[in-house]
């Protein structure tokens, strides 16, 4: 942020002309070209807003009640002057000091900014929704404003520590704010719109309490308007000098299932998960016993832009007794669940929790178990009986709730079950193979769910050590996401079915191959004893061991790990992360029916360049990386030099 200028207006109070954030430039024209026509929304932010601010003046009040200066009963105020043309939404909230402003309303301090703006395509429909999923609060009144004013003080300061933050999109094209200091007796906030042309219809009392009960309802806070009456003489409604309460204000959650309709479950989703999209599916129930509590846990469409940023606190509001007590209370669900929305309202936790009690609280424990269950229960009914809906979820999630296989235990079974995969079944990167899906076809006489791992998907599939699976038609799992290394670990067996890597260890399809085949194959093993003991030799220390396999039919070698060796794949990943790999080497199978193998069979001449040629093809083949990629350029060189007869220089 870039200071441009600086007026002062008197010694006492200054008034400060900051630029903005180049990010939040680029949001405001974004946000007023892209969002207007669904322009209702600005009024569900700003209240969205209003209402966080009196829930933390209530949390911190729990500690200090001389905050209130005597204004407990917290409310926001929605007001019009249709002949000036503004419309205003106050609380008595917790209000903001100067630099909270600043940080607030004239920079975006929040991770994934520089992602949102690289995937913004300039079409109006898409970015609308990618600034839905990013989350527009606060900028969403420059969709119907040409000039906003917020008068803001911090409860607990001094009434001459107002601060009054203006912007005009009139002025240098919306590229600056002005900020001051004024006097401000009562703590909260205050926000003028300024209409644009053409925004006069939201100077009606009938407009306005339409659109809060609309987006608003279930806000917990009374929202007031001043009643308005028939005026005679007139013919048009007349503003009182009476209060009324548009919404509910009641604590949605609170409420009987029965009492509340899909739309107003959507509503509160997008006012507690600060989200533009509908949610994807939601659970909400009471539970009684040794914890009282409610839970209203929902599912978001999209991944926020920050749900791989590790330092970003994810979680879902704590309340107790109706109270609110915190944001992302992480201590309420697994990490692996992070991308949860929603609201847990105990009825037996202090008023005065904080995140170091919830770390070791038994009751905590115990509510983030019913909640973990909660979630995981709607997941499978949704992978059960609302497929598309979860090929949605796990398209977005997938990867997040992959994790949970190392990081929750007890609950290993039921998302190992949610688990999906590519596969060689259809031969695509769709991830669509559930374990059971698996199981379910597995061949007659087949123990074991087989699986390869590579970096890519096309590694993967193209992976020599599936051409015997192929020929015998045996599906394998295609797993390329860095995650699955991770998985694999901490999975061993489904449904009473082991888990086994095709490229570790030797190949026993048991009851899957004939006596022929085994015959045939011990047969050649004793043939190419000779070449196998030749070329392992030639290889020396690069190789743990050398031998004739029946895994190949297309290409001549592949690279496998020893049954209790660190597989290939895990191994580069955790050398890129800059962790050190237990010392281990590679067996190298050669395949006798291969012609290459059966040409160099008999080779004197030039056998260790063949050798060591066949090596390196094997690791470029499984996504490894050669040692020396020159000497392999210069042996490929010579050989094709020799065989065609020419004399290598």
């Amino acid at each position: 942020m870039t200071t441009n200028a600086t007026e002062a207006q008197t010694a006492a109070s200054p008034r400060e002309t900051l630029g903005f954030q180049a990010e939040v430039k680029q949001l405001l024209q974004l946000m007023i070209h892209s969002l207007y026509s669904n322009r209702e929304i600005f009024l569900r932010e700003l209240i969205s807003n209003a209402s966080d601010a009196c829930d933390k003046l209530r949390f911190e009040a729990l500690h200090n009640p001389a905050l209130y200066e005597g204004d407990a009963e917290l409310n926001i105020r929605i007001g019009y002057d249709a002949q000036a043309r503004t419309l205003s939404i106050t609380d008595n909230g917790v209000g903001m000091s100067r630099d909270e402003v600043i940080q607030n309303l004239g920079t975006i301090a929040k991770s994934g900014t520089q992602e949102f703006f690289a995937r913004l395509s300039g079409d109006q429909q898409k970015d609308a929704h990618l600034i839905g999923q990013f989350g527009v609060g606060f900028y969403s009144a420059f969709i119907v404003a040409e000039k906003v004013t917020v008068v803001t003080r911090r409860a607990g300061e001094q009434a001459g520590q107002g601060v009054r933050w203006e912007c005009d999109m009139a002025n240098e094209g919306g590229g600056v704010y002005a900020v001051e200091m004024v006097d401000k007796a009562s703590h909260g906030t205050e926000i003028t719109l300024h209409l644009r042309e053409g925004q006069d219809d939201l100077l009606s009392g009938m407009k306005l309490r339409g659109i809060i009960r609309k987006y608003s309802d279930h806000i917990l806070q009374p929202i007031i308007m001043k009643k308005e009456e028939w005026d005679q003489e007139a013919k048009a409604q007349k503003v009182t000098a009476e209060d009324e309460t548009v919404n509910q204000a009641s604590a949605l959650w609170a409420r009987a299932k029965s009492e509340i309709s899909d739309d107003e479950y959507r509503e509160f989703y997008k006012h507690v998960g600060h989200d533009y999209d509908d949610p994807l599916a939601w659970t909400h129930a009471r539970v009684e016993g040794r914890q009282e509590y409610t839970q209203l846990l929902y599912l978001p469409a999209h991944a926020p832009f920050d749900l791989w940023d590790r330092n970003v606190r994810h979680g879902i509001k704590l309340y107790v007794r109706r109270v609110f007590i915190m944001d992302d209370a992480e201590q309420l669900m697994p990490h692996y669940l992070r991308f949860v929305r929603g609201v847990v309202d105990s009825n037996d936790l202090p008023l005065n929790v904080s995140r170091e009690i919830l770390q070791e609280s038994k009751d905590i424990e115990a509510i983030r178990a019913g909640c973990t269950k909660k979630v995981l229960s709607l997941l499978e009914d949704l992978a059960e009986n609302q497929k598309e809906q979860y090929t949605r979820f796990w398209a977005e999630f997938g990867r997040a709730l992959k994790e949970g296989i190392g990081e929750d235990y007890s609950n290993k079974a039921k998302i190992a079950a949610l688990l999906r995969f590519a596969s060689t079944h259809a031969d695509t990167t769709e991830e669509s193979v559930s374990l059971a899906d698996y199981v379910g076809r597995m061949k007659e006489g087949q123990s074991k769910i087989y699986f390869v791992t590579a970096e890519t998907f096309n590694a993967a599939r193209n992976s020599p050590h599936l051409e015997i699976f192929r020929k015998k038609g045996i599906e394998v799992l295609l797993l390329s996401d860095r995650v699955d290394e991770w998985v694999i670990g901490n999975l061993s067996e489904f449904d009473g079915k082991s888990l086994q890597s095709v490229a570790k260890g030797g190949l026993d399809l048991g009851s899957l191959e004939d006596a022929v085949e085994k015959q045939e194959q011990e047969k050649e093993a004793g043939e190419f004893k000779d070449f196998i003991e030749k070329t392992a030799k030639s290889l020396g220390e690069r190789v743990k061991e050398v031998r004739v396999t029946h895994r190949l039919t297309d290409s001549p070698a592949c690279l496998v790990a020893d049954e209790h060796d660190i597989g290939g794949n895990l191994a580069r990943l955790l050398k890129a992360a800059g962790q050190k790999t237990p010392d281990s080497k590679p067996i190298l199978e050669i395949n006798p029916k291969h012609p290459v193998v059966l040409r160099i069979r008999h080779e004197e001449q030039h056998f260790d360049d063949w050798a060591a040629v066949l090596f390196d093809q094997a690791m470029l083949a499984e996504g490894g990386q050669l040692d020396d990629p020159a000497g392999f350029v210069r042996r490929i060189n010579h050989l094709m030099l020799e065989m065609g007869g020419a004399t290598p220089a």
